[in-house]
């Protein structure tokens, strides 16, 4: 039986060990779905929605215990782990409420001698593939919806996280979920493949990289199955002149900070208006000075480790070549300590002097330093955010909201902030262009990709 551990960041010690999924675990784990599949679909939609809810309480009920599991798995400092749990609940919440409206018929306008309306028929099997930076957060996206929709799932989280799947599951079912609608599989890249390409499943939904996201297509090219894929991003912040200094300094600072640096939709890279840009800096400087770095299961903490020691070493080698490239670093390493090569503890850093032709402009860094650049105007703003591989969210600060609507059409992106950023609405669509993906969840949109439309023509009237 193949096995695998779960190094934590926290101390590089085994914090879990599970076994792998094997090709008999797999094959059942399709036959129980399927299995399930035909009584689930036929659950009305109230019912599937009441489940969810009762889910989520049992799930919010062991916050503290999940939140401390997340520290040990991933790293994040254990004062925010709360904060995952209460995400997942607001989007379960949400999706559930709206999903009997949202998977109603379409009906179209009446017509003599004629009942016509669409129905949105669940696919059947889906595949989630689940990120470890936000186990939880990243997961309910597409798990949730699916359920509602009158789906089974099979959930397949990072090797980082597993334990995350099994509560997950575990809430579920305790919640009433029937056995095989909801199930989760440990399996290593060449199964996860197997299972993309098996034929029981009808829609793939991955959030993780860009390469892996290339494999995940194609594993399953030519099968033509549905696939959502939420991959990286480089996302910007504009700070215009008008801005509110101090609320713009702390969202994107934030923004670019929080886990680490490492989310999909965190800040990356800033613009700041000529007139403001030395002020900004001066107090995005002090701001970052005040984190603290050490180990995340302390309160005080505000930053942990990265995930691995090499994801922080690739961070550092960013940094120093846009400092051998003439960029300027704002933040001493020394005073936060703990930070060494070989270490997934990382001093934050932002840089100035930067510009397009340094990777840590233009190459997703997933840690924490951010450059910050000076612009001219909206159009020389826009330009540079514009100037990019990836488009997941992008935002803008500023008094005028009309030169914020402005700016958001004007921007190639997913999803449009004004005066704030890294947060996720469940009530609108979370999408990307270009590399940052293709596909929906969330909102009354994401239960499209997760249907197929079946048309009724029925001729009453002989």
């Amino acid at each position: 039986m193949k096995t695998f551990a779960v190094k934590s960041p926290v101390d590089g010690e085994t914090y879990v060990e599970r076994p792998y999924a094997d090709h008999a675990d797999i094959d059942a784990a399709l036959a129980a779905a399927n299995a399930a599949g035909s009584a689930w679909r036929a659950t009305p939609v109230a019912e599937r929605a009441a489940l969810v809810e009762r889910a989520a309480d049992i799930f919010v009920a062991r916050k503290a215990e999940l939140a401390e599991e997340l520290t040990w798995q991933m790293g994040r400092p254990i004062r925010f782990g709360p904060g995952e749990i209460a995400g997942f609940e607001e989007r379960a919440r949400y999706m559930a409420a709206i999903a009997p409206e949202a998977l109603a018929p379409v009906t179209p306008a009446p017509k003599s001698g004629f009942t016509r309306y669409i129905r949105r028929e669940p696919i059947g099997q889906v595949f989630v593939i689940a990120p470890w930076n936000y186990p939880y957060l990243t997961a309910v996206n597409a798990v949730v919806p699916a359920l509602l929709a009158g789906n089974t799932v099979l959930l397949k989280h990072s090797a980082q996280t597993p334990l995350c799947a099994e509560r997950f599951v575990q809430a579920f079912r305790e919640a009433g979920l029937p056995d095989g609608v909801f199930q989760y599989l440990h399996l290593d890249h060449d199964d996860t493949a197997r299972l993309v390409r098996a034929p029981e499943v009808g829609f793939v939904a991955f959030t993780g990289s860009v390469p892996g996201g290339r494999i995940v297509e194609q594993a399953a090219a030519g099968l033509f199955k549905g696939m959502g894929l939420e991959l990286g991003g480089k996302d910007p912040a504009y700070v215009r002149a008008d801005a509110d200094l101090d609320h713009a300094i702390a969202g994107v600072i934030d923004g670019a900070y929080f886990n680490s640096g490492q989310s999909c939709c965190g800040i990356e890279r800033i613009y700041v208006h000529r007139d403001i840009y030395d002020a900004f800096v001066e107090g995005a400087v002090a701001l970052v000075n005040d984190y603290r770095l050490g180990p995340p299961q302390e309160e005080a903490t505000t930053l942990g480790p990265l995930v691995r020691a090499e994801a922080a070493d690739f961070v550092r080698g960013q940094i120093a070549e846009a400092v051998e490239q003439g960029a300027v670093a704002h933040i001493d390493a020394d005073r936060f300590g703990h930070d060494a090569p070989g270490s997934p503890y990382m001093a934050p850093q932002l840089l100035t002097g930067v510009s397009h032709a340094m990777r840590v402009m233009t190459e997703e860094s997933f840690g924490p330093v951010v450059g910050v650049q000076p612009v001219d105007s909206d159009e020389e703003a826009i330009s540079l955010m514009n100037d990019s591989e990836f488009g997941l969210t992008a935002c803008v600060f500023t008094r005028d909201a009309a030169a914020a609507e402005a700016i958001g059409a004007a921007v190639d992106t997913g999803t449009f902030f004004m005066n704030r950023c890294d947060y996720l609405d469940p009530a609108l669509a979370w999408t990307g262009v270009r590399n940052s993906g293709r596909g929906c969840t969330l909102s009354s949109i994401g239960f499209e990709q997760l249907t197929r439309p079946k048309s009724f023509h029925l001729k009453t009237e002989l």
